[in-house]
């Protein structure tokens, strides 16, 4: 048995075509959803980047606990417990988060990984010289001071076709190894590219396939605030998204290729998914995290082809699944082995044998921001107290996204009792500063939202008794993933209850 699993970055579902998209070219998607199931229903958990990974390979939240950081001592991997029982986990990505301090842990758990530099402001290509900031530029591009723009640009001076971009080589990479192995039994490839994460940056075969009067504008790379550009300026930046989104449509052609190619359908596990979406523009916003977490983010593209259950390819599954969690139990399952108990998601077998509910609701959130539950047509964002207090950090990792956490918050370090999950391992209890209450009002707001008559989340609804149930999910959720007990009070929620 193998498993191939294909990740991308901020992949909005909206965009898609089996999720009824009609702006984006994306003709391989459809091709995929005719030979998977196609989940309606998927949901993040941990937010954004790192925080998805680590619920990846632990199968269980992060962000109740601690902010972005490294896999930690305690933390089952998925790929490692693989490798552990003779499965061979191979890994190539360019996401380069993962070669900063903050991620510097999770590509080792794999038996090999293979990792490919240049994208977004990647530490990569020394130039002492500043490049040339274009005086049409908008967005990061737009700002000489940005050091990770400066970055940028200096990286694409490197990549002047698309041979060279970091995507094509990321793709190339993990189709070498199918080529190398595909006769070979039990192992585990992920393929991770970053795109199509802003910017936005393809070369012209992929933009040529949208045409129109952009111009010469560098404009793909927003900065993550409220919508201020024209509407040109919007449909500018939507198109670039679009041709890059193209461009992973086609890098994902080339994995079912191989799969047509070597008859992998017949014993190859094929999952194909994104750690979260990203706002275009819906609701007057760009990107991601700074607000709350609207479906054009939260609510996710998901596939799975899995040769046990061939009935499931070509339909739709409606029940409620979070990839980031439910991954490591389903690929385990797989592999003929039970998920270890400290793992909170769900193997979804029986959601692809007969679309069997595994779940009645689900959390997802960042740390610091509102916690945020569904049972897959309400969703409830539920509002920190004024003082976003008290927060901490339980980690024994102290890092951040690009590099240790201040030494404001590690001055105030204590030690806290062994969670359930750490292996009878302490931890440090480190007093967070991170206060995303204060980063854009939405976020202070308390709301209930009913998908199914307001599916773009333009009137919130009032409805107490699917509040008061919503609230009693919530409560069983952290109770289950041994919630921190100031996340009661931080919520406003009845602390004795916990």
């Amino acid at each position: 048995m193998k498993t191939i699993l294909v990740m991308f970055d901020s992949l909005n579902r909206k965009m898609l075509p089996p999720y009824g998209g009609d702006f984006v070219q994306a003709p391989n998607f459809t091709r995929l959803a005719q030979r998977c199931a196609t989940f309606e229903t998927s949901y993040v958990c941990s937010m954004p980047c790192m925080p998805a990974r680590r619920d990846l390979h632990t199968g269980r939240p992060n962000f109740l606990h601690r902010r972005w950081g490294q896999l930690e001592p305690f933390d089952d991997s998925l790929p490692e417990l693989l490798k552990t029982i003779g499965i061979y986990s191979h890994f190539v990505t360019d996401h380069y988060h993962y070669w900063e301090d903050g991620g510097a842990t999770y590509h080792n758990r794999y038996s090999t990984a293979e990792l490919i530099r240049g994208q977004e402001g990647d530490l990569w290509i020394g130039q002492v010289a500043d490049p040339a900031f274009p005086e049409n530029a908008r967005g990061r591009h737009a700002n000489p001071k940005d050091l990770y723009a400066r970055q940028d640009l200096v990286n694409r001076s490197a990549i002047p076709t698309d041979a060279e971009h970091s995507q094509t080589k990321t793709f190339a990479a993990g189709l070498d190894f199918i080529e190398r192995n595909h006769t070979d039994d039990n192992w585990f490839l992920t393929i991770e590219t970053f795109d199509p994460h802003e910017p936005f940056f393809v070369h012209e075969e992929w933009r040529n396939k949208y045409p129109g009067e952009r111009g010469d504008l560098l404009f793909d790379w927003p900065y993550y605030k409220e919508v201020s550009e024209t509407p040109e300026e919007v449909t500018h930046i939507r198109t670039e998204y679009a041709a890059l989104v193209t461009k992973c449509d086609h890098s994902l052609g080339l994995i079912l290729d191989a799969m047509d190619r070597h008859k992998l359908w017949d014993d190859t596990q094929l999952i194909v998914w994104t750690d979260h979406g990203f706002l275009l523009g819906e609701h007057d916003l760009w990107a991601k995290i700074w607000m709350p977490f609207y479906d054009e983010v939260a609510h996710t593209p998901f596939f799975i082809w899995d040769p046990r259950f061939a009935q499931a390819a070509g339909q739709r599954r409606t029940a409620l699944v979070q990839p980031s969690i439910d991954l490591a139990p389903t690929i385990l399952g797989f592999f003929g082995l039970q998920p270890t108990p400290d793992m909170r998601g769900k193997d979804l077998a029986p959601v692809l044998e007969s679309d069997t509910s595994v779940r009645e609701a689900a959390l997802f959130g960042m740390h610091g921001a509102q916690v945020n539950v569904t049972d897959g047509r309400y969703v409830y964002w539920r509002a920190a107290n004024e003082q976003n207090a008290p927060l901490y950090n339980y980690t024994l990792c102290p890092t951040v996204m690009r590099g240790f956490l201040p030494l404001g918050e590690l001055a105030g370090m204590t030690a806290a009792p062994p969670f359930s999950f750490t292996k009878a391992c302490p931890v440090m209890k480190i007093p967070t500063q991170q206060s995303m209450a204060g980063s854009n009002p939405r976020l202070k707001q308390t709301v209930l939202w009913d998908l199914h008559t307001d599916p773009s989340q333009t009137q919130p609804c009032t409805d107490a008794a699917v509040e008061a149930r919503l609230l009693s999910s919530l409560d069983t959720l952290l109770r289950e993933y041994d919630a921190p007990l100031e996340q009661w009070e931080r919520l406003s929620l009845e602390v004795n209850n916990a």
